[in-house]
């Protein structure tokens, strides 16, 4: 198996679609008690019914815009077919946002391919709380069970806290940690744990990077100093620039993204804590809105239950 080959294996594991499945009841809950509502005394999909399923989607976390293309869709539909019943509406809603997905976004992570970037450098973002320190020990543990050397590097010096995070998982799930004490130059950290990681001939190097909340200048500068160093030891690095999100934030998700990408090259998002809210619409509008992949979804607890996200399994499983 090539470096990056397992990110193209169709994960058809039946625990795998159950925990999905499992992480998604609260929003599913929240999303068809809103849709009956809707419909309800309806017998065809008319004006009143699309105003109320415009209102469904804002509600539930798809984001305004999004919802605008949807409703214009489903509008287009119930204009070809006159007659369009209430109880077709969902077999419509999922086919038409999956459509909505596929148009509008890169292909499934699995479908990626890295080339030979060895080692394969992600930079992780995100603000404190969202789930990054935990998604980067769970993706470390992927990474590891496919036989591939991980290293972690504990460039957010700014916590004390954050630094002993990283080094527990690495300890939980058996792979290198490079820190230096708190306060350390986070540019620092990111060098020495490339160098080390080309010395050692290691697979593939997760940063962590700080996690508060700078202006835009501030973690424009400060993430750009952090790459320039890097490229001095792997240039183009790094490959990746993976933003964690907290889905159960709802709209918050949406302005964070937009903070974020405004300052770095963010190129893979990471979508967390979806099992604990009724807000994982929120996926549908990012992946529409940022035109940027999101690779990973978080589904629960266990470690295994950090996911690649696949749109089409996703929104199956959201109309089950």
């Amino acid at each position: 198996m090539g470096l990056f080959d397992f990110f193209k294996k169709k994960e058809t594991a039946p625990e795998a679609q159950e925990a999905l499945d499992k992480g998604l009841e609260k929003t599913k809950e929240g999303f068809f008690s809103k849709l009956t509502k809707a419909v309800a005394g309806k017998s065809t999909v008319d004006d009143d019914v699309l105003d109320n399923l415009e209102e469904v989607l804002v509600t539930s976390d798809v984001g305004v815009s999004t919802t605008l293309k949807i409703i214009d869709r489903i509008q287009d539909r119930v204009a070809k077919d006159k007659y369009l019943s209430t109880s077709e509406l969902n077999h419509l809603l999922r086919d038409e946002i999956q459509l909505l997905l596929a148009e509008n976004n890169s292909n499934d992570f699995r479908n990626f391919e890295y080339g030979d970037h060895k080692p394969y450098v992600i930079m992780v973002v995100g603000v404190n709380g969202v789930g990054k320190t935990t998604t980067i020990g769970k993706l470390a543990h992927k990474l590891k069970k496919e036989n591939l050397k991980v290293v972690l590097g504990a460039a957010d010096t700014f916590r004390a806290a954050a630094v002993d995070q990283i080094k527990l998982w690495g300890e939980r799930v058996d792979v290198r940690v490079v820190a230096q004490a708190m306060g350390s130059d986070p540019a620092s950290v990111a060098f020495d744990t490339l160098q080390s990681a080309v010395a050692n001939k290691e697979d593939v190097v997760i940063i962590d990077t700080a996690g508060r909340l700078h202006n835009k200048v501030g973690l424009m500068n400060e993430l750009g100093k952090i790459k320039n160093v890097m490229q001095k030891v792997v240039p183009n690095a790094p490959h990746e620039i993976l933003l964690v999100l907290d889905g159960s934030t709802g709209q918050n998700a949406f302005e964070q993204c937009k903070q974020f990408t405004e300052a770095t090259d963010v190129n893979a998002l990471a979508i967390t804590k979806l099992d604990g809210t009724a807000k994982g619409g929120v996926v549908i509008g990012i992946s529409d809105q940022f035109k940027i992949p999101v690779k990973y979804i978080g589904v629960g607890e266990k470690m295994d239950d950090l996911q690649l996200f696949d749109k089409k399994e996703f929104v199956n499983s959201l109309f089950k």
